[in-house]
């Protein structure tokens, strides 16, 4: 009997999740998927992140050490960083416009603004403190964070992604460089290692669909409570915003991302969409760059066949610096709240977006909500009261989850470019 597809089965646990939670809605059993679905969920999301640093560590020493020289990593590193940044950058272009041609601020009445903002004015405050210890610590302390004082306490949260891939890097020049007979060892070590935590993945993900479905379950049940008519209300007030968010995500995958595999690979878009589509839904679930990447290095090997020494090496970096759907998010939102606060934004403005936008998604850990924060800094670049953040905070988790859509195929976009121009691509089998 042939066995359903990984992403088969994780669709079905989304239509498990999403009638659980209708059910628990309409019966008022929230408090029985709270204690009873959502647990499920947060195992998988733990089992995840149990191997998110892990598979960055062995994969990455694992891949830089098998491109044999220094010239083709600084290469292929040099396309990489370019072409995160180049996507990064038409994101938040084509937030802009969007935001700016629809204008979803001005949907939204003043008595709705005041109603959400002392609904979450405690969570706003929390977003704003730990953005303000980001803000004041210097314009360079994202850069002084990707080097660790020390590799094990880097390694021990999934926060410090930047640093473990500094360290990591750094391990396999260094690996590069020493006499063949003395790193071999090593390198098999570290191979072996990265093949043991592929298998890992394999096991972790037969639980996907269990967890995909607790997971969906629970936020339906969080967002709306007992009342679904809070939840409706909730959505349709902000829904212009939401709009404007989703159809800016929508322009980067399907015009963007298309004219960039039309230009520079040989791939059919619509075949490259259908090998990441697993990575698509596990990253629409978790809301986590870091937790799909797993998933996300499986199919970008698997399934577009790309070479473990471009694939171990661009991804995990990807996972942590291509925030493309963060960008947007950022963009959209930042003008979004000086719209409904009655500000104007001059070009000078939206320029400044743009900059901070770019620099405060790099340094945004690849955790659910984690622009949120950085969103504070993009509020202060343009003058903009941070807690106009308590305007979309209710609404964040449905949009976070569609924006790391964005995330990871826009990884798998820069992953497949790159492939191309170094030959990245596994030849068929039987061919020389």
């Amino acid at each position: 009997m042939k066995r359903v597809p990984l992403h088969t089965r994780i669709l079905i646990g989304m239509g498990v999740g999403l009638v659980v939670g209708s059910l628990g809605i309409a019966f008022q059993l929230g408090g029985f998927i709270t204690d009873w679905i959502k647990p499920l969920g947060t195992i998988f999301i733990n089992l995840l992140k149990l191997i998110a640093i892990p598979l960055i560590l062995a994969s990455l020493v694992s891949g830089v050490s098998n491109l044999r020289d220094i010239s083709k990593l600084s290469r292929i590193g040099g396309k990489t960083l370019s072409l995160y940044l180049i996507t990064t950058v038409l994101a938040i272009t084509v937030g802009l416009v969007a935001v700016n041609t629809i204008k979803p601020g001005n949907f939204l009445s003043r008595e709705k603004q005041l109603e959400l903002s002392q609904r979450y004015a405690s969570d706003a405050s929390l977003r704003v403190t730990d953005a303000q210890k980001l803000k004041e610590s210097g314009p360079l302390q994202v850069v002084v964070d990707i080097v660790p004082d020390n590799i094990f306490g880097a390694a021990s949260a999934n926060r410090n992604m930047l640093q473990v891939i500094f360290f990591a890097v750094l391990f396999g020049i260094a690996l590069l460089m020493t006499p063949e007979e003395k790193g071999l060892p090593v390198k098999n070590f570290f191979d072996g290692i990265n093949e043991v935590i592929l298998k890992l993945v394999d096991m972790v993900m037969r639980y996907a669909p269990i967890g995909v479905m607790a997971l969906l379950a629970a936020l339906m049940t969080d967002v709306a409570g007992d009342n679904p008519k809070q939840a409706l209300e909730l959505f349709s007030a902000l829904g212009v915003y939401a709009f404007t968010v989703l159809l800016s995500l929508a322009l980067m995958v399907l015009l963007i991302y298309p004219l960039a595999i039309r230009m520079f690979t040989h791939l059919k878009y619509k075949e490259f969409l259908k090998a990441i589509l697993p990575a698509q839904i596990m990253a629409f679930t978790t809301s986590s760059s870091a937790a799909t990447l797993p998933v996300t290095m499986e199919c970008a090997e698997k399934n577009l066949k790309i070479k473990d020494e471009i694939n171990s090496f661009v991804l995990p970096l990807g996972a942590t610096i291509n925030m493309d759907g963060t960008s947007i998010h950022q963009a959209v939102s930042a003008v979004f709240i000086a719209q409904a606060f009655g500000h104007d934004l001059t070009l000078a403005d939206q320029l400044v977006i743009i900059l901070t936008a770019t620099l405060s998604s790099i340094g945004a850990a690849a955790v659910p909500s984690a622009g949120l924060i950085t969103l504070v800094i993009v509020l202060g670049a343009i003058g903009v009261s941070p807690e106009g953040l308590a305007l979309i905070i209710a609404i964040d988790r449905p949009l976070d989850m569609c924006r790391t859509i964005v995330n990871v195929t826009g990884d798998t976009v820069v992953a497949s470019i790159v492939a191309t121009t170094e030959n990245g691509f596994q030849k068929p089998d039987g061919a020389n």
